[in-house]
């Protein structure tokens, strides 16, 4: 067997694993990059990337169709190719991996190691048995994979992953869509905008990330009057039949019906890939889900002892599964690994104030953990719907609620949730404000342009600096 001893070992070159790569050798140490499957991150060969470039196309669909309500009237039948949609898809998503694949080939050879790693010990892999290398430290950077219901098998080619909507070269007749959150939105909207007879189906009521109540409601009523959205489905049962999937459920009469299409999405979640790894040969600490128990400041993992030369980041630590903290965690975790190698303390690094967005028309955004991370009676809201605001009406994009959440105490900004216009633009200003530690007032001495959309958050800012100064207000009259 053949051996090899480096300062860093990095298992999986995804985005974090490059990430980890990079900062580490930037650092100065050796570094193995080790690597099982296909070059190109997740992003780009089969989430965010493709799944943009689908949404673009339904987007494209819709502004045609809208366009006669400007008085824009389109002669003929607007007539959709499923094969030009896909094949420029895929031309595109191909021309993504092709830089990450690129960046990858730039690596030293002598650093890029081919094959599945399993843990011999904290510093010892095993890579597919031919190889044994022993790191000082060892950043996992494994990623996540789809998971669904185990019952959902016995659909076989019937039963699909976002991974195999990008590989396809038309469109079909209709999907069932299970799992309403971020992928299931995301790609139930763009397909039923692009012709595909779609049901996004769920359970437990949740929409996306969404967590806000009055957010999630008109979520649900906004979705709705476009496509099949039932976010608490009842379901009596599911069957193969031939080449279709026949789904049994009820509706709110109890009423039962059968429904067929031709593939069921499974969107019901990923999970890390590190059960596969042989983190029992390891002493690190992991969770009921066995992902690894690390510092997110550090990325460091620990042990009875304390600290373990074990690092993780990315998808495979569970945290917040979106690209830009991969690389965030992979940066920090490759430094932190090379001072580890070196003999060095471990440094604490930057994390972002957390920020998601859902591509979906109205788009989702959630600023600092949303309505969840918030601790009741410690805040006030402020709201603004976009349904009369004015640049939102001008294009016709007028659907939409904001919640802006503001510190009784202090006069900070919290966080928000949101559905509605250039969601995608408004949680960067909030989530930049939200770094910042801004109170209201500051944000409100901020610029806004008219008109914009942007003078829809001026307004629930207002409607929450008020409510802030009322509580204020009562908090010192009755001391």
């Amino acid at each position: 067997m053949k051996a090899l001893n480096v300062d860093v070992a990095v298992i999986g070159s995804g985005t974090a694993g490059l990430a980890a790569y990079r900062a580490a050798k930037t650092a100065g140490a050796t570094v193995a990059l080790i690597e099982g499957g296909e070059y190109g991150t997740t992003c780009a060969r089969v989430g965010c990337m493709p799944s943009k470039l689908l949404i673009a196309a339904a987007e494209a669909v819709h502004a045609a169709q809208l366009a006669p309500a400007f008085g824009v009237h389109i002669d003929g039948k607007i007539r959709i190719d499923g094969r030009d949609v896909m094949a420029r898809l895929r031309s595109e998503r191909d021309r993504f991996v092709d830089f990450v694949t690129r960046d990858v080939e730039r690596i030293p050879e002598a650093d890029r190691i081919r094959g599945h790693a399993r843990f011999e010990n904290d510093h010892t892999l095993l890579v597919d048995g031919t190889l044994r290398i022993t790191a000082k430290s060892i950043v996992i950077a494994t990623g996540s994979r789809v998971t669904y219901p185990d019952a959902f098998r016995k659909l076989g080619e019937r039963l699909i992953i976002n991974d195999d909507v990008f590989a396809w070269t038309d469109l079909p007749e209709a999907v069932a869509v299970i799992g309403p959150g971020v992928i299931g939105l995301e790609l139930g909207q763009a397909l039923h905008r692009l012709g595909v007879r779609v049901a996004v189906l769920g359970r437990g009521g949740r929409v996306g990330p969404i967590a806000d109540p009055e957010i999630r409601a008109y979520a649900i009523q906004t979705f709705s009057r476009e496509l099949v959205l039932e976010p608490d489905a009842h379901f009596v049962g599911m069957e193969r039949e031939g080449d279709r999937v026949a789904i049994r459920r009820g509706n709110a009469e109890g009423v039962e019906f059968t429904e067929h299409f031709d593939y069921l999405l499974a969107a019901t979640g990923r999970s890390p890939n590190v059960d596969r790894i042989g983190l029992e040969n390891t002493t690190i600490d992991r969770d009921a889900a066995g992902v690894p128990v690390f510092d997110s400041t550090t990325a460091q993992t620990v042990n009875a002892a304390g600290p373990a030369p074990i690092f993780v980041a990315g998808d495979a630590s569970n945290f917040i599964p979106l690209l830009h903290e991969a690389a965030d965690e992979g940066r920090i975790a490759g430094e932190n690994a090379a001072r580890v190698a070196a003999g060095k303390p471990v440094g604490r690094g930057i994390r972002r104030a957390p920020l998601g967005v859902v591509f979906t028309d109205p788009q989702i955004a959630i600023v600092g953990g949303g309505w969840q991370a918030l601790e009741q009676g410690r805040f006030v809201v402020g709201q603004v719907s976009f349904e009369d605001q004015g640049r939102s009406r001008v294009l016709l994009k007028n659907q939409g609620l904001l919640n802006v959440y503001g510190d009784v105490a202090t006069g900070r900004l919290l966080g928000a949730e949101m559905i509605g216009p250039a969601a995608e633009h408004l949680g960067h200003l909030l989530a930049w404000a939200l770094q910042n530690q801004m109170t209201i007032p500051e944000m409100l001495e901020m610029p806004f342009y008219h008109p914009v959309i942007e003078e829809g958050l001026r307004t629930a800012l207002r409607d929450l600096d008020g409510k802030l100064r009322s509580a204020h207000a009562r908090a010192v009259r009755a001391a």
